[in-house]
């Protein structure tokens, strides 16, 4: 068989990570200005977008080092029994892309990713190989994510971690169950063990040296995991539940959620479905207010007979829907914690009221400039000049609020 030239290569290997949840994607629609004839495109060839721990959007070289693997997870498109097509980069062919994109200014960093080759030690070897060119061969000071191997040895993750600015690995599934039952080459405990080693290493490395008086440099960016929904029945408090004790055991930069469940071929066991993108989008939201804004779990899924998250509005705006009796709140009196639990107002339009109200009183028009929905705040909401009255207990508000917002919807 022929070798693929490296830029088919490119586009077999970028759309096959673009499964890998650990970064998300702009969503432009592809466009190509040559054909156009305008100016700049979005071709798919593997530019992503992350944001980095100071809250920078950074552009990434997204790839896979192959998606030939032989584990055959059932959820997988690149298991060992689907017939999609095969690609491998070389090691030089890795570290040539990613140097010729960054000297272009198309990228910021890169984040590789890989089926399993062979073994789990060769592959990781690869992937290490390819940091430790970028960082000590071309001096390459970019961002660099690499989606460790678990099953691989503690040395080469070690490795890993002196060139990388974050590693994750994979959690895979919420439950074991899951994923002795779809991943049955895989094991849970063996995940969580890795999991944990590089949580101890990260914690030693921060200490100082004696001799130096500095921290070594080990993945300063942390590491993640990805949770893969929508493969088995888990329910999103299970899904919840699961991201706790995992933020809570590791101290995760981020579990990122993967609405991964590509249409199958004959060869899989599951069931043809669509991605769940929405709910893939309401957990990020309700892990978000656990995290950020004061939530605790059993409020978010109060009232839920099937501890699934409700798609059709956002977390914090049913909660608030189905606590009516602690609202409207006063945006010139309440404190950070009553102003967080608003419906519409994130934690930098709260950081800005508690500043601007230092000053003056906030009318709602203040508000509204603040935020990106006024629609949604007003029943909430008391503001100097506005009181909604009878508004915020009215039987239709749900659907009146759900249509003025149609419009920002997100999918």
């Amino acid at each position: 068989m022929s070798a693929l030239p490296v830029r088919e290569k490119l586009a077999i290997l970028s759309d096959a990570a673009k499964y890998d949840s650990s970064c998300a994607s702009s969503g432009a629609a592809k466009k190509d200005s040559l054909k156009s004839g305008g100016i700049g495109s979005t071709e798919g060839m593997g530019i992503c977008h992350s944001y980095a721990p100071d809250g920078r959007c950074i552009s990434l070289l997204k790839i896979l080092l192959t998606n030939f693997c032989i584990y055959d997870c059932s959820y997988c498109i690149n298991r060992s029994s689907s017939n999609v097509r095969r690609a491998r980069f070389g090691i030089d062919e890795v570290v040539k892309l990613t140097m010729d994109f960054y000297r272009r200014n198309y990228i910021e960093g890169l984040f590789l990713s890989s089926g399993v080759i062979r073994s789990p030690d060769e592959t990781m070897g690869e992937m290490v190989e390819v940091a430790r060119r970028l960082r000590l061969e071309e001096k390459f000071s970019g961002y660099i994510h690499l989606k460790t191997i678990p099953e691989s040895s503690a040395d080469l993750i070690e490795r890993a971690g002196l060139y990388a600015d974050r590693l994750s690995i994979n959690v895979e599934l919420p439950t074991d169950e899951g994923v002795k039952k779809l991943a049955p080459e895989k094991r849970p405990e063996t995940i969580r063990l890795s999991m944990a080693n590089l949580r101890r290493k990260m914690e030693e490395k921060a200490e100082p040296t004696l001799r130096t008086k500095k921290r070594e440099r080990f993945a300063p960016g942390g590491q993640s995991t990805q949770m893969i929904i929508g493969a088995d029945n888990t329910s999103d408090d299970g899904i919840l539940h699961a991201s706790a004790r995992l933020y809570g055991s590791y101290h995760l930069r981020r579990v990122y959620y993967s609405a991964f469940s590509p249409i199958p071929d004959s060869s899989s066991s599951l069931p043809l479905r669509k991605p769940p993108l929405m709910r893939e989008h309401r957990l990020y939201q309700a892990d978000w207010l656990i995290r950020f804004y004061g939530f605790s779990q059993p409020e978010i899924l109060a009232d839920s007979s099937d501890g699934m998250l409700d798609l059709a509005i956002d977390p914090k705006l049913a909660w608030a829907l189905r606590n009516r009796g602690r609202f409207p709140v006063d945006v010139n009196r309440a404190d950070r914690e009553a102003l967080l639990r608003v419906p519409g107002l994130g934690t930098k339009v709260v950081a800005k009221i508690l500043e601007t109200r230092r000053y003056r009183r906030l009318r709602l028009e203040d508000v509204g400039r603040l935020c990106h929905s006024i629609a949604k705040l007003k029943p909430f909401i008391i503001a100097e000049g506005w009181s909604p009255g009878a508004l915020t207990d009215k039987a239709g508000l749900r659907g009146k609020i759900v249509q003025s917002c149609e419009q920002l919807a997100l999918f």
